[in-house]
């Protein structure tokens, strides 16, 4: 699983490198293209599931979710977007000769487009970032390219962690109804990993690196809760991976799972903290 995960990651390092090295701009675009084949995989498992939705709006209104954000990181207009989004859908599903059928695919629809829409919150992360002092280690990153950093690190800090502590002493199980490899062990194993690698990123973002003991834990609690419920997503649609984007790795969505609830936790850390 790690090598999996390591190998479908190094995959993604490249362009998100390159993105970062240009700006926020290049970021948005990358983050609109992994919306838009996240989407595909989403309202594919969702069908597969038995719940049909209206699958390109969805996938559109996701990307949009993700751009909006970058063109407006600190207004209402995302929560304006989903809302006139939701009403779209809606008369989308009026289509639908069943009112039951026509009910799922708004519902189904509407779920899809903001799930993978969460994204946006990587560009929330930047735009909100503080000011990394001169001083600092990690000043030449700037504030926008370092919270990022902080954010991908301390998910596949959790991610590698958790399973290396599981492979060797994990024995009491936890959901495994949903997921069957997950372990109470495992889990602190990657809670203690990802609030030491994120104290240091703190550290070198000039910021308390105390605030690990909060960031940390939730932040890696976030990370599992998106795994478990992209999980519990292919599990109901009867999959084993969302794709076969990465041959022999999964799709999209199995690469982004984590980021997609741990991206809120930061942003709402970052808030804090500028408060």
């Amino acid at each position: 699983m790690l090598r999996t995960r390591t190998l479908s990651a190094l995959a993604l390092i490249p362009p998100l490198v390159v993105a970062l090295a240009i700006g926020l701009p290049a970021v948005a675009v990358v983050l609109a293209v992994i919306a838009f084949l996240g989407g595909i995989e989403v309202f594919r498992l969702l069908k597969a599931a038995g719940y049909p939705s209206l699958s390109l709006f969805g996938t559109a209104l996701a990307v949009a979710i993700v751009l909006e954000a970058y063109a407006s990181p600190v207004g209402d207009e995302g929560i304006l977007l989903v809302a006139i989004g939701a009403v779209l859908a809606a008369v989308g599903a009026f289509a639908r000769t069943d009112p039951r059928d026509g009910l799922v695919a708004w519902l189904a629809t509407v779920f899809g487009a903001v799930y993978i829409g969460l994204l946006a919150f990587v560009l929330h992360v930047a735009a909100n970032a503080p000011v990394i002092p001169d001083s600092a280690a990690l000043t030449t990153l700037g504030p926008e390219r370092g919270w990022i950093v902080l954010l991908v690190l301390g998910v596949w800090s959790y991610d590698t962690g958790a399973y290396l502590v599981g492979r060797q002493i994990g024995r009491h199980k936890f959901l495994a109804h949903i997921s069957p490899s997950k372990s109470i062990e495992g889990m602190v194993g990657g809670l203690v990993a990802t609030t030491v690698v994120t104290a240091l990123l703190l550290a070198g973002l000039g910021q308390e690196p105390l605030g690990a003991l909060v960031l940390g834990p939730l932040l890696g609690l976030a990370a599992q809760a998106g795994d478990l419920a992209e999980s519990m997503l292919k599990r109901a649609a009867g999959a084993k991976d969302s794709g076969t984007l990465i041959p022999g790795h999964g799709g999209m969505l199995d690469r982004i799972d984590s980021f997609l609830f741990a991206g809120p936790v930061v942003t709402l850390y970052v808030l804090a903290l500028i408060g």
